[in-house]
């Protein structure tokens, strides 16, 4: 009689660890995300890869005899990712890339190789062959002198032949088709994708050598494997963006050496992702005059402001219930506002249909973006047009009160910079006095925001 397997059930959130099924995690609160899977037992020696230690040994240093002068950067050959990475890549850092199936994940990063010719790199295929990619290296142009292509799953030999190889860069597509013989389990496990993680992790911290990881994202969008998987490495970079779309959003979601709150705009051609270096151009308005139900915002995303379009569709709700829709916008933000504005304003809304779009696909969370959507929602009712000269900035209280946002000069700098006369601000903003071609007209609450601009 064959010996029972021992199981193990996984929270797939955080990794914990529990000998029977719970309905909520103990460790991170979540509600039914444990799975059952076999225990692993390891075959080698733990620390180790193909028996060999990785690098020289270390020691304890005192902290005053820490060297703390800037990180050594590389440059990837992209102005904007360098940018997200916070200057460049940190030698002996690990970066994890996700993003939805097809969304451009595997063409950016074989384009960093072919662009940035300088970087001995290694390119790590589990997913297709070496003729595959050589196939797709040739439709994106660029320079293959420095770029090694390597295909190959399990991660003991990735290790020994970049130990070999010594490159200035390592990528790895993906980490979910990666697996270690020093587990008991197929690639795409919890198990082995915490062991993967590990072992590129110490590799990359030993020997200096910068890795990227491709990881895919579960339907949910979230990112699949462990959450360990966040935590073990040191930069997160998220695809956004819709496949049949043009345009991609490559958003900072972690950065241990850099800010956390950039976004790189990319568009997809034939020839690959090409980086869209003023994204407002390309986000305001490519219509006619006069048309209601839109607005231009003053977003900042991070350090960088951008400038794109609201646009809402007010009408009367044909089955009895208003419905409310919010793409790229939060739904529930959404509701609160148009309660400010039947409390506060005046305006009889609960018996229409309230429809919301940002404009390029782009999602945004910057709360700056309420007062153009309040306009863009009056507009809409009123059906009257909204001069195409006009943005907006401001965050909405709950008492109808027009709030301040952050870094108002950077949005008056960047609208002024694209020909638009007029912006609207709280009148709580402190800005700088200077002299401007852009007129700053500061509102106080939304009653005054409606008998200023719809007079």
């Amino acid at each position: 009689m064959a010996a029972k397997i021992k199981t193990v059930w996984y929270c797939t959130s955080c990794g914990n660890e529990s000998s029977k099924w719970m309905g909520r995690c103990p460790a991170c609160g979540e509600w039914n995300t444990m799975v059952e899977a076999p225990v692993e037992k390891r075959k080698g020696a733990g620390g180790s890869v193909s028996g060999a230690r990785i690098g020289e040994d270390s020691k304890p240093v005192h902290l005053r005899d820490v060297d703390n002068t800037n990180e050594e950067r590389l440059s990837l050959g992209f102005k904007d990712v360098d940018r997200l990475l916070g200057g460049g890549m940190v030698k002996g850092s690990l970066v994890l890339i996700a993003g939805e199936p097809g969304i451009g994940k595997s063409t950016l990063s074989l384009q960093i190789p072919l662009a940035g010719s300088a970087l001995k790199t290694l390119y790590v295929t589990g997913e297709e062959s070496a003729r595959q990619v050589k196939m797709r290296a040739d439709r994106l142009g660029g320079s293959p002198d420095s770029c090694y292509i390597y295909s190959e799953t399990q991660i003991e030999n990735v290790i020994s032949q970049a130990l070999e190889l010594q490159p200035d860069l390592v990528i790895v597509d993906s980490v979910q088709t990666m697996f270690s013989q020093n587990m008991d389990s197929t690639p795409g496990s919890v198990s082995q994708i915490k062991e993967v993680a590990a072992v590129l992790l110490r590799f990359a911290k030993q020997s200096g050598i910068p890795v990227i990881l491709i990881g895919h994202i579960t339907k949910d969008g979230f990112i699949a494997g462990p959450k360990i998987l966040e935590h073990i490495v040191d930069v997160v970079l998220q695809f956004e963006g819709e496949n049949r779309g043009a345009y991609r959003i490559l958003r900072s979601i972690k950065n241990r050496f850099g800010s956390t709150s950039e976004l790189a705009v990319f568009e997809m051609t034939g020839s690959g992702l090409r980086e869209v270096s003023n994204p407002s151009e390309l986000l305001i308005p490519m219509h006619e005059q006069g048309l209601s139900g839109t607005a231009i915002c003053a977003m900042l995303d991070g350090t960088r402001p951008l400038l794109f379009e609201v646009q809402a569709l007010v009408s009367s709700a044909v089955y009895g219930t208003a419905q409310r829709s919010a793409t790229g916008f939060d739904a529930r933000r959404l509701n609160m506002l148009l309660a400010v504005l039947e409390k506060r304003a005046g305006f009889h809304l609960s018996a229409k249909d309230v429809f919301l779009n940002m404009a390029g696909g782009l999602r945004v969370n910057d709360p700056a973006c309420d007062l153009a959507v309040v306009v863009a929602v009056l507009s809409s009712n009123f059906d009257l047009a909204i001069p195409s000269d006009v943005c907006f900035a401001g965050e909405i209280g709950l008492s109808g009160e027009i709030r301040p946002v952050s870094q108002p000069d950077r949005r008056i700098m960047e609208a002024e910079r694209l020909g638009f006369k007029k912006i609207y601000i709280s009148s709580f903003c402190q800005t700088e006095e200077k002299s401007s071609k852009i007129q700053v007209v500061k509102v106080p609450d939304v009653p005054a925001l409606v008998k200023n601009l719809f007079k």
